[in-house]
């Protein structure tokens, strides 16, 4: 058992192999060896995970969470990738069914995925385009390995004849429950509950940020609105916009974009993430390649946005120097060597002109 246990943890490729195959011909008491090894195994990658974010944290800025360095980034995402294999795995052979004590397993499974996948969003501007596609798909396995766990562990509700509700509009419940579940496959992540501006339409939205200690802000089902963002923030989050024009300042992280169309984006930042957007140009200052999934007809420009302080913005974020990276778009649906038809650069004589904002005019509470 222990020689099994060294072939796990010493595994180069970072998969967690078992040299048998513990689902077969192994009486109770095998299989409760097995999981108690497997126990361990995920123990002694958590000790040497804490201790690399020790070290990380001794050696790093608090401000800046990034390696810039390709090998100590895969020796932290392996390390990562590895215990959540083993924490997979030890819960299918628990057998266990009682829902109170799986759940609080699955979410725990899900949250050290999502950490992962920020992870890798937080470093992806200086790993190579390889890597980053490596780690996104590495990232997508584990979250299918957890969701046929959770399928085979916790049951579903069994069917069962109800009495009769009270009639409800059925125009408003269909497109309800036809949205529902369309929008739960497409998101990419996962909007927080941050200030932000939420379901407006038609007005003009204008926030200021004093601090450069402002964390999340969201900008969540707006139609034909205009926002206005001065000031730096960690990161922002847009989901489901139709004909807008978001003007923004410096972001410090990341920008995660999902479910628009028809909209304009000037935006600076260390890395964007897009997906679902439809006939959206985008004008851009970012320190990484730009990523879109699932896009087409997106066009991109240089970032083109003025404001009272933009500049002394721009620095602290460590945006203040043109990369040229706006038009180095990865287009993770197109793997062909060609050109993705999906994204293009915009023409200059269609590129609207230096914008200036200021936070004058109509404005609306944060929500």
């Amino acid at each position: 058992m222990e020689d099994e246990e060294e072939s796990i943890s010493s595994n180069p490729n970072g998969a967690l192999i078992l040299s048998r195959n513990p689902s077969e011909s192994l009486d109770p008491a095998q299989q409760k060896k097995h999981a108690a090894m497997l126990e361990r195994l995920a123990n002694r990658h958590q000790t040497r995970l804490e201790t690399l974010n020790s070290k990380s944290t001794d050696s790093e800025s608090s401000s800046s969470p990034a390696f810039e360095s390709t090998a100590s980034f895969l020796s932290r995402f392996v390390d990562s990738k590895r215990s959540i294999e083993a924490r997979i795995a030890q819960c299918r052979l628990s057998h266990t069914s009682d829902a109170t004590q799986l759940k609080p397993q699955l979410g725990s499974i899900s949250a050290s995925i999502s950490d992962l996948e920020k992870l890798v969003a937080e470093n992806s501007y200086f790993l190579p385009s390889y890597e980053v596609r490596s780690s996104l798909k590495a990232i997508s396995d584990l979250k299918q390995s957890l969701e046929d766990l959770s399928s085979e562990l916790v049951p579903k509700k069994k069917f069962s004849f109800k009495n009769k509700v009270a009639k409800k509009d059925p125009v408003t419940d269909s497109k309800m429950e036809k949205e529902k579940p369309k929008e739960a496959e497409k998101m990419g992540f996962t909007v927080p509950d941050s200030p932000g501006f939420r379901n407006k339409t038609g007005e003009v939205l204008v926030s200021k940020f004093e601090s450069s200690e402002v964390g999340e802000f969201t900008i969540s089902d707006l139609d034909s609105c205009e926002v206005r963002l001065m000031g730096c923030v960690r990161a922002l989050f847009i989901h489901r916009l139709r004909n807008c024009r978001i003007y923004g300042g410096p972001v410090m992280g990341s920008i995660l974009i999902d479910g628009v169309e028809g909209c304009v984006f000037v935006m600076a930042s260390h890395q964007i993430r897009i997906h679902y957007a439809k006939m959206s140009d985008f004008y851009l200052r970012v320190r990484s390649r730009p990523i879109i999934e699932d896009c087409n007809g997106v066009r991109f420009a240089p970032y083109c946005l003025s404001y009272e302080g933009v500049d002394g913005d721009l620095k602290n974020a460590n945006l203040l120097e043109e990369t040229g990276n706006w038009s180095n778009v990865d287009d993770f649906r197109w793997l062909r060597a060609v050109q993705s038809p999906n994204w293009s650069i915009l023409p200059e004589s269609e590129r609207i002109g230096l914008i200036e904002i200021s936070n004058k005019g109509t404005s609306a509470e944060e929500d």
